[in-house]
């Protein structure tokens, strides 16, 4: 099977009632770790490349590892997806390097300049066959190149949906309801709660049309522990209730982007590896156990959070 676009990755999992798992990857074991999961479990899946790993690990490595994705892993639908593209260029030069999706956001701009950029990168995606995200409201956090102060965050507003997808084309819309970038997503002590009364209202705004989660790491708490225990440091850090994920992914939510949890299951593990075997040199000693994490990680994921095992 080769690459394929979320649209009926989409289609089926909006009837269903589940959501897609969107992985950003940057290296071959994360990327193994991933599809290795979801061919087991059968399910479909995105993998991602943000602006900063394309910088990292380079456009044409990356596109060729998950090139080899494919082969490996024959039965289950991939799309390849560019994360938070923040110009027209960029985009451009994804669409033009073989991905199969994009994402466009200008979420940052006036709402008619982010229809502007978003309508551009929309014409220039569908004749050539590749589908289009973009976003309406502000996530808070960092996470690559997204940065993002609680100040300038801001809620999807309801009203504006409509037009906005209508006017731009888009395939796919991503909204905020308060989730953010990063691992540390709430205060210790807090009980974080998404914003459900605005994903119910944009959905009657927008009857079966794919919406999208960022910054919806659960940030696993045994990781944090690891990461902790083993010389690290983040004090506080707390991610999205894995059952309001759930929830969401049974209401229009279609696509749910997770990041920073396979981040700590690698560092966390690492970290552990070396306090264990401080005389240990060969990369290949730490990373199988990175990698073997990351994988029953996203198991877990698909299974008890996107509800996606088994749809591929």
């Amino acid at each position: 099977m080769a690459l394929v676009t979320s649209k009926e990755m989409f289609e089926k999992a909006y009837a269903g009632k589940y959501a897609v798992g969107a992985f950003n990857v940057n290296n071959m074991e994360i990327v193994q770790a991933i599809t290795e999961a979801c061919k087991e479990e059968k399910a479909p899946v995105i993998l991602q490349v943000s602006k900063g790993a394309r910088a990292y690990a380079n456009h044409t490595y990356l596109v060729k590892l998950v090139e080899a994705a494919v082969i490996e892993c024959p039965e289950i639908p991939i799309v390849l997806h560019l994360d938070h593209g923040d110009s027209f260029e960029t985009c451009k030069s994804c669409i033009d390097g073989g991905f199969t999706s994009v994402m466009i956001d200008a979420s940052s701009k006036p709402f008619e300049e982010n229809i502007e950029i978003t309508r551009k990168v929309v014409e220039y995606a569908h004749a050539r066959g590749v589908v289009v995200e973009a976003e309406l409201g502000a996530l808070a956090g960092v996470e690559d190149e997204v940065n993002v102060s609680a100040e300038s965050a801001h809620y999807t507003r309801p009203e504006e949906v409509e037009e906005f997808v209508s006017r731009t084309g888009c395939d796919s819309l991503a909204i905020a309801i308060g989730t953010s970038h990063g691992a540390y997503k709430f205060k210790p002590g807090t009980n974080p709660q998404l914003r459900f009364d605005i994903l119910e209202e944009v959905s009657k705004k927008l009857p079966n049309f794919p919406i999208v989660l960022h910054g919806s790491s659960s940030v696993p708490q045994d990781y944090v522990k690891m990461v902790n225990e083993n010389g690290g440091k983040m004090p506080g850090a707390i991610g999205v209730p894995e059952e309001q994920l759930r929830r969401a992914a049974e209401l229009a939510v279609c696509k749910i982007n997770i990041d920073s949890d396979l981040r700590l299951a690698m560092t966390g593990t690492i970290r552990k590896f070396y306090n264990e075997h401080p005389d240990k040199f060969d990369p290949r000693e730490y990373l199988k156990p990175a990698r073997a994490n990351i994988k029953e990680l996203v198991r877990h994921k698909l299974i008890n959070v996107l509800g996606c095992n088994g749809k591929a």
